[in-house]
């Protein structure tokens, strides 16, 4: 029986969420599966992948073929670069200590990508909720002052009070 790691989806319209099985090739997309190995969130940034990197692993040694997608997903969390490495124990190419050190030094290397990434999106969150504030306090503070100017009571001059402003700038000049 040929195997498939695929993704079977879930969710509402253009809100997908997608579960990651082991399927065989002929079953439909969203029909029957043989394992539920994880599931994918592609909507949060970055997107939220929780998998069980054991059983995808054994899968992938027993000859279970990925989608494109899926092979992006498991190279992604490391599950195909495990492989590699267990392959190359298994030829001889390396010991199990070596190959352990390997894998957690790139785990290591990941999340700090991860964390970056996260930091990263809160920070532009946060300085676009800034700017979004900053511009609507000056769009209050503009619409705070046309109200103001409408709501001034009118001074109308009369002739005595020009040429008592005329009198005062003229002593002012002559000084």
């Amino acid at each position: 029986m040929a195997t498939k790691i695929r993704l079977q989806r879930h969710g509402k319209k253009r809100k997908p969420f997608y579960h990651i099985v082991i399927a065989d090739a002929r079953a439909k997309r969203d029909g029957k599966y043989i394992e539920k190995i994880g599931t994918y969130n592609p909507t949060t940034n970055p997107a939220t992948i929780d998998l069980k990197m054991d059983r995808a692993l054994d899968w992938l040694q027993t000859g279970a073929q990925p989608t494109d997608t899926v092979r992006s997903i498991l190279s992604y969390t490391g599950v195909l670069f495990k492989n590699h490495l267990e392959k190359g124990v298994a030829k001889g190419a390396l010991t199990e200590a070596d190959a352990d050190k390997k894998f957690l030094a790139w785990v290591a290397d990941k999340e700090a990508k991860i964390q970056a990434k996260k930091d990263g999106v809160v920070l532009e969150n946060t300085e676009a909720a800034t700017k979004a504030l900053d511009a609507e306090k000056a769009v209050s503070e503009a619409r705070a002052q046309v109200i103001a100017e409408k709501n001034a009571p009118v001074v109308e001059e009369t002739p005595e009070a020009e040429e008592a402003t005329e009198a005062t700038e003229g002593t002012s000049e002559e000084a």
